[in-house]
């Protein structure tokens, strides 16, 4: 019994660090667009895989790790509110269109792209008092839907091979 919670929590220790290092690899990509704040979302690749393989609360463990870490380490305060705010709604969401929606993990993570600025634009509107800033939602929705369909196949394939290839997750 003891090794199989010491093997979930190695596992969700992996999780987290990948997820970790997709957002170190984030930092270092130029800021290309232009909209303020824009990213791909390359750690919820992370995130995506351990809610399929771990569930919903071992992924709200790993999302809250990657957040707080990656925040302090190429962040400030002000990015892990909004990491966050998007972080946490988009998990919620994902969590929902798995269990309800019938979605596929492509669907799960695109829903979990748009919402992830969904989120974040709430913030930014509490944070800077604001609500012009809704203007900047139809982009930020439109990259959300990008970079969800990319981030699916991407969790879509890495789940598929873990699956055929290791049982180290079952």
């Amino acid at each position: 019994m003891q090794s199989g919670i010491g093997k979930r929590v190695a596992v969700l220790g992996l999780c987290a660090a990948g997820a970790i290092l997709l957002g170190y690899v984030e930092s270092l990509i130029p800021v290309l667009f232009f909209v303020p704040g824009m990213k791909l979302g390359l750690a919820n690749l992370a995130i995506v895989i351990t809610l399929y393989f771990f569930g919903p609360g071992n992924a709200a463990a790993v999302q809250l790790v990657r957040i707080v870490v990656v925040g302090f380490l190429f962040g400030n305060l002000f990015s892990i509110a909004f990491s966050l705010a998007g972080g946490f709604f988009s998990l919620a969401v994902m969590c929902l269109a798995k269990r309800y929606g019938g979605f596929t993990v492509y669907g799960v993570s695109v829903a979990g792209g748009v919402s992830h600025n969904i989120g974040q634009i709430c913030v930014a509107a509490v944070l800077v008092e604001n609500v012009r800033i809704v203007y900047y939602l139809p982009i930020l929705l439109l990259s959300g839907l990008v970079t969800g369909l990319l981030i699916g196949l991407a969790g879509d394939e890495t789940m598929r091979r873990l699956k055929t290839t290791s049982n180290f997750f079952f």
